[in-house]
């Protein structure tokens, strides 16, 4: 089969692999219908790692993405031969003490597609997944459509750990993907305001479009003093979604005492801190979140409902031979990209 790879820093080039084979009962083959780029994704792209995560070439990246059943392992039930579905990257062992207390999310043996070390990406013209990470979509939902699937269930799984909700003050560092995602999902939740900061003005626009109460940027104004001016008994909840040591400082400052920190984005450094002082003071609740837990679904059901409009955020579309072209394109911020998505060929 054909897949893209990275073969160094900023390269990447189409290869003839091997087919993925079903291995098991519960396997499932699936032919890759679309694939959205994503942070993470061009991290490896333009650094080759995340944290120690370290890519050896060559190495197919992805883990956004929709495909069809193409073919299953004797013991599947929840899918059948071509049925269109969303992925859930995770594979988790479904054995472990995480898994049997609800969290598969953190999982002692967890599994990542296009996580370096751990399973090979979708960036190629199929994969093999356990059933339990296919979710069958409805005739309402687009392929492309059910790649914002992953980012909205992380969205959608932010706030539900992120109580006081309905009615809550929100604020959202950062609105690329995920902070949209948030964004909606606090929205759709009850949120009374969400404030939305990010340093690229083509993003604010679309946040303040997708329901923001303020937008700000850091780079042009003070974010502090304008979101406290609106909100002088500062927030109760403020999700960290860029990765920056900037944004976690800011968010101390915004939140009212004992508010909760989610911590959402993934820093490019190894450390973050916070101000002792700041957080002994306000008793603050810092809550890193790891992905998701049985939230895939639930995002599938507010796009099948009409109640959640992901469109918008499909801002670019490539060709798989042009997916180059979409590595570099997100990874500059260009032309307003919010999400770029691959569509393979035939799809």
């Amino acid at each position: 089969m054909k897949a893209m790879v990275l073969t160094g820093i900023r390269e990447m080039e189409m290869r003839d692999i091997p087919d993925p084979e079903i291995t098991t009962d519960k396997d499932v083959l699936l032919r890759i219908a679309a694939v959205g780029v994503c942070g993470s994704d061009v991290h490896y792209y333009t650094t080759g790692r995340i944290g120690d995560q370290v890519v050896e070439y060559p190495y197919a990246v992805g883990h956004e993405t929709s495909a069809i059943v193409e073919r299953i392992g004797a013991g599947v039930t929840r899918v059948k031969l071509g049925d269109r579905v969303a992925i859930d990257p995770a594979i988790s062992c479904w054995k472990c003490d995480q898994c049997l207390a609800g969290r598969p999310n953190t999982c002692r043996e967890l599994l990542f597609l296009g996580c370096p070390g751990q399973v090979a990406g979708c960036l190629s013209e199929f994969i093999v997944m356990p059933e339990e990470s296919c979710y069958p979509l409805s005739e309402n939902i687009t392929m492309e459509q059910a790649t914002i699937a992953e980012p909205l269930s992380i969205g959608v799984y932010a706030v539900k750990q992120s109580v006081p909700m309905p009615n809550a003050t929100v604020g959202i560092l950062g609105s690329g993907p995920i902070g949209l995602s948030v964004l909606l999902a606090a929205r759709q939740s009850g949120a009374a305001k969400v404030y939305v900061t990010d340093k690229i003005d083509d993003r604010l626009r679309i946040a303040e479009s997708a329901g923001a109460t303020l937008t700000a940027n850091p780079d042009r104004e003070d974010i502090e003093a304008s979101i406290l001016a609106a909100e002088p008994a500062q927030l109760d909840v403020v999700f960290e979604c860029c990765g920056q040591q900037e944004a976690l400082d800011q968010a101390l400052h915004l939140l009212k005492p004992g508010g909760k920190l989610m911590v959402v984005g993934i820093p490019t450094t190894e450390r973050i801190s916070f101000n002792a002082h700041e957080l002994r003071r306000g008793e603050f609740d810092i809550y890193n979140v790891r992905r998701q837990a049985d939230c895939v679904q639930p995002a599938l059901d507010l796009i099948d409902s009409g109640k959640i409009d992901v469109d918008f955020m499909l801002t670019h579309r490539f060709a798989f031979e042009d997916s180059k072209q979409a590595f570099d394109l997100v990874a500059a911020y260009g032309d307003g990209v919010i999400k770029a998505v691959i569509e393979m060929p035939g799809m």
